[in-house]
């Protein structure tokens, strides 16, 4: 009897886990496979406490197992994956021109949310501090220059003294952290009231803290947004941060659905996935309104305060204390797009939010985010995003289920 074609593979996959577990972003990488895996039960994962400074594991040298998913930071540590003959993920795209494919935040869709998020707020200046010669460091200032040229805004980007050079991430951030004096004098040169992004929560926190030598006032004359939402940098920070949140769960878990499959014959991707940031958390670091019109401003805090208790345009414009027509022209002069657009865009995005954080019907989504109607709700979503509700939640939900089919 010819035994089946699997008949011989080990009941479970050894799988290797090369990801730094000392930030959040890792740790999310980490829950998102940790979910994958509860699901499958047939892995057996190796990992370790590793960070980015470290080499690679001498064990991973001869180790004898089915697959690795790895934060490839270094071209050495891709040499001795790619020895070892068996399927991979990266979840870094640090190294260029790897054969493995390659999950990762969307840096792109990161930016632009920071600039959106800062452009609500009213700012005629805007600054970008990165860790020069980092490459998601380098593509969120290039993405957030352009966002912002793209509103007729310029951004004042930070860059260190002399030439970054060639190095591993730890060692552009470990070099962007030495000039302090440098970055301080920088801080103290920026227009204000400016809005600024950090490459990261890491970046966010020092600026914070330069923030207060150079008696600049934080969010009034310097607001700052982050990127990674590590609960305890933002906290820790003063003030409290904002902040860009990457969907590292779903990262997590797509790279190990995808290795599965690689592990089990399927070819490998040509193109890398992109995974979109899953909003901004708001903190105190940016909570202002940067207008020069103290009566805009007024309506503007009405529509963030009440737009998902049915608010109308001629309420926020009476309470602005001008009529609708001049409300209007004022409001879109200054934001760019129209009170009514704006309040519909501040419901969506929380429906969203709702829609990837809960599980409730439609029905009570549209009643705590002003909408009268599930029906009513369905519509508009689905004009606007391109896609049903119910579509939108099972993109969101890592397992891929049918959530809420009645959505459709």
């Amino acid at each position: 009897m010819i035994p089946p074609l699997n008949a011989h593979r080990r009941t479970r996959r050894r799988v290797a886990l090369l990801i730094e577990s000392s930030r959040a972003y890792g740790r999310g990488l980490f829950l998102g496979i940790a979910k994958y895996v509860r699901q499958r039960r047939d892995w057996s994962v190796q990992s370790e406490e590793w960070k980015w400074t470290d080499a690679p594991p001498a064990w991973l040298k001869h180790w004898n197992g089915d697959g690795v998913i790895a934060r490839i930071e270094t071209p050495a540590m891709a040499r001795m994956i790619e020895r070892l003959r068996i399927p991979a993920v990266d979840v870094r795209g640090s190294v260029q021109g790897l054969s493995f494919p390659l999950i990762d935040t969307d840096d792109e869709k990161v930016a632009c949310l920071a600039a959106e998020h800062l452009l609500e707020r009213g700012f005629r200046h805007y600054a970008f501090c990165g860790f020069a010669g980092a490459n998601y460091s380098d593509k969120r200032s290039q993405w957030f220059a352009l966002r912002l040229a793209q509103a007729g805004h310029g951004c004042h980007i930070y860059s260190p003294p002399g030439a970054p050079g060639r190095g591993a991430t730890i060692h552009h951030e470990k070099r962007g952290m030495l000039f302090q004096e440098d970055l301080l004098n920088w801080v103290k040169s920026l227009p204000t009231p400016v809005g600024l992004m950090a490459c990261n929560d890491i970046r966010g926190q020092q600026i914070l803290n330069l923030c207060r030598r150079a008696e600049r006032m934080v969010p009034e004359e310097v607001a700052v947004i982050g990127v990674d939402n590590d609960h305890v940098l933002c906290e820790l920070s003063d003030p409290p941060m904002s902040s860009v949140v990457p969907d590292t769960l779903r990262i997590g878990y797509e790279a190990a659905l995808l290795l599965e499959r690689m592990m089990d014959g399927e070819a490998t991707p040509d193109k890398p996935s992109l995974i979109a940031p899953l909003g901004v958390v708001t903190r105190h670091s940016t909570e202002v309104l940067a207008m020069d019109d103290l009566k805009l401003a007024a309506g503007v805090r009405l529509i963030r305060q009440r737009a998902f208790d049915h608010l109308t345009v001629n309420e926020v414009a009476r309470a602005a204390g001008m009529s609708r027509r001049v409300f209007e022209r004022r409001f879109f002069r200054q934001v760019g797009r129209s009170p009514k657009a704006e309040i519909l865009r501040l419901r969506l995005e929380r429906v969203k939010q709702l829609l990837a954080d809960t599980d409730w019907a439609l029905s009570e989504i549209a009643g705590k985010t002003g909408f009268k109607y599930g029906e009513y709700l369905h519509t508009v979503f689905t004009h606007k995003m391109g896609l049903t509700p119910g579509e939108f939640r099972r993109q969101q939900s890592p397992s891929g289920g049918l959530i809420a089919a009645d959505y459709d």
